[in-house]
């Protein structure tokens, strides 16, 4: 079933997406101000994450726009490529470039918690599948997910910003629940579209989440959300064995 896009979509999703973008780089700014960064570094390290983020955005609108990862039923997939290739990308930049990733460290974890405030704007999957223009399939677990994850994600960052008790569990079931969200949503999301591989919704295949603007979401914020869950539990696990050093009667009580 070939419906037109809802006109609504394009503001929504091609909107929050520049959001998210503006967030996350202010976010990187407002760090490094805080971080004690000579002015020169500091220009360099902005500038830096400015034209990658801002370049990965094109890279991935510009193909969605196109239809590249729109298929036919008895087609291949290409989402999947616009999913992989920026979270592969982007870990080994992190892993191989010291820069890159000291700019990263520098994020409060705060922030790269709540800034997934964004998830929420899942809520559009459910008004689709409302009006019968997403399966349930995938709709449900999709959006209900990504809803929480973006609910929680403020309340989340304020108590480990303010250091409350176990807040570094918190962190970390919040991240895994997130990712864990993004693995059914990917999953039934790609299970339910047309394809050669397609498992479920056959009377009424998920054709929006490949077309454009939607596709936005799996082929950019999708691979957004996972590198900002593995910065942030790698965050977390740098700052737990740092306060174990700190403490190493305490560290020894744990071994």
């Amino acid at each position: 079933m070939n419906y037109p896009t809802p006109n609504y979509l394009l503001p929504v999703v091609l909107g929050g997406a520049v959001v998210t973008v503006a967030a996350v780089l202010f976010g990187l700014h407002r760090a490094l101000n805080l971080a004690n960064w000579s002015t020169r570094d500091r220009r360099r390290a902005v500038s830096i994450g400015t034209v990658l983020l801002v370049g990965w955005f094109f890279a991935a609108l510009l193909p969605s726009w196109s239809g590249f990862y729109r298929t036919a039923p008895v087609g291949i997939p290409t989402i999947q490529y616009g999913l992989l290739i920026p979270i592969v990308v982007g870990v080994a930049l992190f892993w191989r470039w010291g820069a890159f990733r000291h700019a990263i460290e520098a994020v409060p974890q705060e922030w790269i918690v709540g800034v997934q405030f964004y998830r929420a704007e899942g809520l559009i999957f459910l008004l689709l599948y409302a009006r019968g223009r997403l399966p349930a399939v995938f709709a449900r677990p999709a959006g209900v997910g990504d809803v929480i994850v973006g609910l929680l994600a403020p309340a989340v960052a304020i108590a480990y910003a303010y250091k409350l008790r176990n807040s570094g569990a918190l962190v970390r079931v919040w991240n895994w629940f997130g990712l864990g969200d993004l693995i059914v949503a990917v999953s039934t999301g790609f299970l339910s579209s047309p394809s050669r591989f397609q498992m479920f919704a056959f009377s009424a295949p998920n054709e929006l989440i490949s077309a454009f603007p939607l596709v936005l979401i799996p082929v950019f914020l999708v691979p957004l959300s996972v590198l900002l869950h593995l910065a942030s539990l790698r965050k977390l696990r740098q700052t737990e064995t740092e306060r174990q050093l700190s403490h190493p009667l305490l560290a020894s009580e744990r071994s």
